[in-house]
């Protein structure tokens, strides 16, 4: 049963992913199979802080497993292209718990 759109439109479009570990990786999407197992490109962490702005480390082609990702979401470009990073502050994301 299909509820709706799903990653398929979302390839070769550039997307956020949060993990189960609270991670943020931004990157774009090239791939991905049954077990939601993605491949991203040109990827990275974004890492907040309180007390600095946001870190990006830059990760490249990278796989997420399927069962370490919690929201996968369509990253608005334009928009992204307009923050400042470096004054943006946050908490870090604090883990999943399941």
């Amino acid at each position: 049963m299909s509820t709706g759109p799903g990653l398929e439109s979302l390839v070769d479009q550039t997307i956020s992913v949060i993990t189960n570990d609270g991670r943020n990786i931004v990157g774009i999407l090239k791939g991905f199979d049954q077990a939601t197992n993605i491949i991203l490109d040109e990827s990275h962490e974004r890492v907040f802080s309180t007390k600095e702005g946001v870190q990006q480390l830059v990760l490249g082609l990278y796989i997420i497993r399927g069962d370490n990702i919690s929201v996968v979401g369509e990253l608005d470009e334009d928009l992204d292209s307009r923050l400042d990073l470096s004054k943006l502050r946050a908490h870090p994301l604090k883990p999943v718990i399941h």
